[in-house]
């Protein structure tokens, strides 16, 4: 799960690097091209629901065989798209079947390890993640934008192979039950969800700071490009700091969830984001945007270690539903901040960043409102 997890971020990351070279190799305009972004984002969050369901029905290892072969196949259509509605098209089917990677993920880790431990492994899949992620950013910046999903094809494909022989198969204990009694059962699981108001608050959490998160990051490449004049390298360097740091902060933040309790690590993440969006709202000289971008991965990446780990506590009977829920609203409401605050960046990349951060300042006060969960 964490090399299927790695190879799932190689690209999401630099996509904010990749907009400004793919506009350019097919003429269009930056904000148009941008849409490679949501539209990945998007149907993620739709069919990220389900998965739950399926492996409460099936096999987990045939779930993911059938779902990483056609990701690894879109990732390869991408890299090979003769128009930009091809690669429209093939973003959109990635996010289709790489939804499944992080909720089986973080079902395996709740279903097999204690309460002092989730933590820790929580830390460890996403830091995989940003290794992956750290080296698809700098490759972006060196190769061709195709590259950017060849390479992922190719390491997909591969690692498909392995699978085959050696993914363990996982079936649930749920399974027992009739599909039908199940597929009828689905829709009380996620009502039974938001019985409790701090579930209900939490996800409210989750899904703004969601929105702003990447409403911002996937716009900082443009932002680098347009207010700073700053180049590919440059720009791809920026992100990778970002990400160098996320590595760090997803373990970190994981470890300390453990020791600390999961609530506190959140705060602490909130507190590095808003202060890295401060800093953001003034046009500083490049080494304090590098100190701004590890801030910023560090602040990003303890408070997703710290909500992640917090959902592998929740009650079994619908534990599966939440983590997909999760999934579901991060891209979800991610694909719409893209899309929302893109609107407000055309006019005033400043005044968007102000906006943002009064958000996240309010939401470190709503935060007490689904402590222990």
């Amino acid at each position: 799960m964490c090399l299927e997890g790695a190879i799932l971020s190689f690209n999401v990351a630099c996509m904010p690097v990749m907009v400004p070279s793919i506009s350019s190799d097919f003429g269009l305009d930056q904000f148009l091209v941008g849409r490679i972004i949501w539209l990945y984002m998007l149907p993620y969050g739709v069919v990220a629901l389900f998965y739950g369901v399926l492996a409460r029905l099936f096999d987990v290892r045939r779930i993911e065989l059938l779902c990483f072969l056609l990701f690894s196949l879109s990732n390869l259509w991408a890299g090979l798209s003769r128009t930009i509605t091809e690669l429209f098209l093939a973003r959109f089917s990635m996010g289709l079947f790489g939804a499944s990677v992080i909720p089986l993920a973080l079902i395996l880790i709740a279903k097999n390890k204690v309460y002092s431990q989730r933590g820790r492994l929580v830390g460890i899949f996403f830091s995989v993640t940003f290794i992956f992620s750290i080296s698809g950013i700098f490759m972006s910046g060196l190769l061709h934008w195709r590259w950017v999903f060849l390479i992922p094809a190719f390491l997909g494909l591969l690692l498909w192979l392995v699978m085959y022989f050696y993914f363990p198969h996982f079936v649930d204990e749920d399974r027992k039950h009739s599909e039908s009694s199940i597929w009828k059962e689905i829709p009380k699981r996620y009502l039974e969800i938001f019985k409790n108001k701090k579930p209900q608050n939490l996800f409210l959490y989750i899904f703004i700071i969601s929105l702003v998160y990447h409403g911002i990051h996937q716009w900082l490449g443009t932002y680098f490009s347009l207010m700073f004049n700053l180049d590919k390298f440059l720009i791809s360097l920026l992100i990778t700091f970002s990400s160098l740091s996320g590595i760090f902060g997803e373990s970190l933040g994981g470890w300390l969830s453990d020791i600390f309790g999961r609530h506190r690590i959140i705060n602490t993440g909130l507190v590095f984001m808003i202060i890295s969006v401060v800093l953001l709202t003034f046009k500083i000289p490049f080494f304090l945007l590098v100190i701004t971008m590890v801030i910023w991965g560090l602040g990003w990446t303890i408070n997703h270690a710290g909500l992640s780990t917090l959902l592998t506590d929740l009650p079994n009977n619908y534990l599966y539903e939440a983590v997909c829920l999760n999934s579901s609203i991060r891209f979800l409401s991610g694909g719409m901040g893209v899309f929302l605050i893109s609107m407000v960046f055309q006019n005033n990349f400043i005044l968007g960043f102000i906006i943002m951060g009064f958000i996240l300042a309010m939401l470190f006060l709503f935060s007490k409102n689904f402590g222990g969960v």
